[in-house]
C-alpha cells in the first residue's frame, strides 16, 4: 500500500477489495487506512463502475453532507474518506468467510440498477437553509418548494391539541377522511384511497402493476415531477420521457400515440415488441410550468388503451376538476394532495381516486397504517374550514396575476403561463439565473434555480403573502 495521489492497487470482487480512485486534486490519502474500513453506512453517496468505487459528485456544495457521514462514521469506528470538491472515494472491508467458506458482502444483494440509480434531490430543510445562509427562519421568505405561505388552517392546529387517542395507532381505511373527501369531491368514498401524500399513492401503482425485470415501461412529460422516473427506476420498469414542446409545455400527444405502434417503440429505442405502457403520466397544472391539459387531449388519452395517472396536486389553483371522470373511465387515476391548497406539506396527505378493480388490490397491498393519526386530523379539519382555506388560495391566485405584472418592465424576465400557485420564468438579458437565485437568497428570499437542458436558464418563483411578493419584486429591481 502507498500514500499518494490517484489510484491504490486494491483491485479485487466487488464488495470486498476495490481499486480506489481519486479525483484530480484530490490530495493525499492513506491507501493502507482506508483498506480497513467498511462503507456500509456510505452506500447513498457512491455508485460502481465496474470494480471501481466512485462517489457521485454533485453533492451539497461544501461536501458538508460527506463530512457529516464521515465523522460519524469514524465515532462508530465504520470508516474514513478521503475528500476533496470534486470526489470522495472508500475501500470497503475484506469480510472473513462465513462457517461453510463463502464470504458475504451486503453489496452483492442490492439489485444491481439500484447501485447506481440518481437520488432524488429534494429541496433543503427550511433549518438547514437558514443556518447555511446565516439568517434566522422567521426571516427567510421562502419561494422555492411550492408551498402555501399563508399556513394551515387554525382548526389544524385545535385539533391535534386536543387529540386524544395519538397512543393508538391510526383508522387504516381513514373512514372519516374519506367520506369528507367524497362530500369534497362528489366522488363515492369506495372509489377513494389516502396515502402518506400522494408520492405513496404513486409508488403503490408502480407496486400493482410493474413486474420488475419484464422490460416493462411507463411514459412521462418532463419536464415534470420527477417523481416519475424515480419511481420508475426503484420499481424496475422504464420511463419513457417524451418532451413537452418548448414554450407551451403542450404534451406531445401524437408521439405517445405512435408508441402503440411497432414502429413508434422503435422510435423510442423500445423493441417494436415492447407493448403498450403500463402507465402514462399527466401533470396538470404541470409541474413546474403550470400549463394544464385541455379536454380534447385528456379524451385521446383516455382513449388509449393503457392506465393515464392525472396528477392535480394543483387542481385548487387551476378549476382544472377532472376527478368525477373515475366514474366514467376504468383507465383512469386521479391524484390529489393537501400539501398545497390545505397547507400540510409537511403532515404529508394525499388521496386519489381509483378504478374499482385496482383499488381493491391496492387495499390489499398498502401498509396497514399507512396514514398518521396526525395526518388524518389536520385533513379532517381542513376540509370542515375549506371555505377559509380556498378563500386563502384565491389570495394566492391573485398574487400570481400581479406577479405578471409587477416583472412586465424587467425585459431580461420572461414569464411563462401558469395556472398554479408558482410561476416559471426564462432568464434572458445576459443575466444568469444561477446568480440570480445566489443574490436572492443572500438577501433571505428563496426561489428555485433549474440547470436542466429542458429548463436551461430558468427560475420558478412560487406565490407568497403580498407583503412577502413586494420585497421579491423590491429585489428583482435591484438586479
Amino acid at each position: 500500500m502507498r500514500s499518494g495521489k490517484g489510484e491504490a492497487g486494491l483491485e479485487s470482487k466487488r464488495g470486498m477489495s476495490v481499486r480506489l480512485v481519486l479525483s484530480e486534486g484530490a490530495g493525499d490519502f492513506d491507501a493502507s487506512q482506508l483498506a480497513r474500513r467498511s462503507t456500509a453506512a456510505l452506500s447513498g453517496c457512491f455508485s460502481w463502475r465496474g470494480s471501481v468505487l466512485v462517489l457521485r459528485t454533485g453533492i451539497e456544495s461544501g461536501g458538508r453532507r460527506i463530512a457529516q457521514q464521515r465523522r460519524a462514521m469514524q465515532e462508530r469506528g465504520q470508516g474514513s474518506a478521503v475528500q476533496s470538491r470534486r470526489a470522495t472515494v472508500y475501500a470497503s472491508t475484506e469480510l472473513p468467510p462465513s462457517k461453510e467458506g463463502v464470504r458475504y458482502s451486503v453489496a452483492d444483494s442490492i439489485r444491481p440498477e439500484l447501485q447506481t440509480m440518481a437520488p432524488y434531490i429534494p429541496i433543503l430543510p427550511y433549518e438547514i437553509l437558514a443556518e447555511k445562509l446565516g439568517i434566522p427562519a422567521k426571516d427567510l421568505i421562502k419561494l422555492d418548494a411550492n408551498e402555501n405561505p399563508h399556513g394551515p388552517s387554525p382548526k389544524v392546529s385545535e385539533a391535534l391539541r386536543d387529540a386524544p387517542f395519538l397512543h393508538i395507532y391510526p383508522d387504516p381505511e381513514c373512514t372519516e377522511l374519506r367520506g369528507l373527501l367524497s362530500e369534497y369531491t362528489s366522488v363515492p368514498s369506495e372509489y377513494i384511497l389516502v396515502g402518506a401524500g400522494a408520492d405513496e399513492l404513486i409508488d403503490l401503482l408502480f407496486r400493482a402493476l410493474i413486474t420488475p425485470g419484464k422490460g416493462e415501461y411507463v411514459v412521462s412529460f418532463p419536464p415534470t415531477f420527477g417523481m416519475y422516473k424515480f419511481d420508475s427506476d426503484v420499481n424496475g420498469a422504464a420511463c419513457i420521457e417524451l418532451e413537452r414542446e418548448h414554450g407551451t409545455f403542450a404534451i406531445p400527444i401524437d408521439k405517445l400515440e405512435a408508441l402503440f405502434t411497432p414502429e413508434g417503440r422503435v422510435a423510442q429505442g423500445l423493441d417494436a415488441n415492447a407493448g403498450a405502457p403500463k402507465m402514462v403520466f399527466v401533470t396538470s397544472p404541470n409541474n413546474p410550468d403550470g400549463s394544464v391539459v385541455s379536454d380534447e387531449v385528456m379524451r385521446r388519452l383516455l382513449a388509449l388503451p393503457t392506465l393515464i395517472i392525472l396528477d392535480e396536486a394543483y387542481f385548487e389553483f387551476a378549476n382544472d376538476n377532472r376527478f368525477g371522470w373515475v366514474l366514467k373511465h376504468d383507465n383512469l387515476v386521479v391524484l390529489r394532495t393537501f400539501s398545497k391548497w390545505a397547507a400540510l406539506a409537511g403532515l404529508r396527505v394525499g388521496y386519489g381516486a381509483f378504478p374499482l378493480p385496482l383499488i381493491e388490490c391496492l387495499w390489499r397491498i398498502k401498509q396497514p397504517y399507512n396514514v398518521a393519526v396526525s395526518g388524518q386530523i389536520a385533513a379532517c379539519a381542513s376540509l370542515r374550514d375549506r371555505d377559509d382555506l380556498l378563500r386563502k388560495v384565491e389570495l394566492m391566485k391573485m398574487e400570481r396575476e400581479r406577479f405578471y405584472r409587477a416583472v412586465r418592465d424587467l425585459e431580461w424576465l420572461e414569464p411563462f403561463a401558469s395556472e398554479a400557485n408558482y410561476v416559471l420564468c426564462s432568464v434572458g438579458g445576459g443575466r444568469d439565473a444561477a446568480e440570480i437565485k445566489r443574490v436572492l437568497a443572500q438577501r433571505g428570499i428563496l426561489i428555485r434555480y433549474y440547470a436542466t437542458p429542458l429548463l436551461k436558464q430558468c427560475i420558478r418563483v412560487s406565490m407568497g403573502t403580498a407583503e412577502q411578493m413586494d420585497r421579491l419584486y423590491e429585489a428583482l429591481r435591484t438586479l
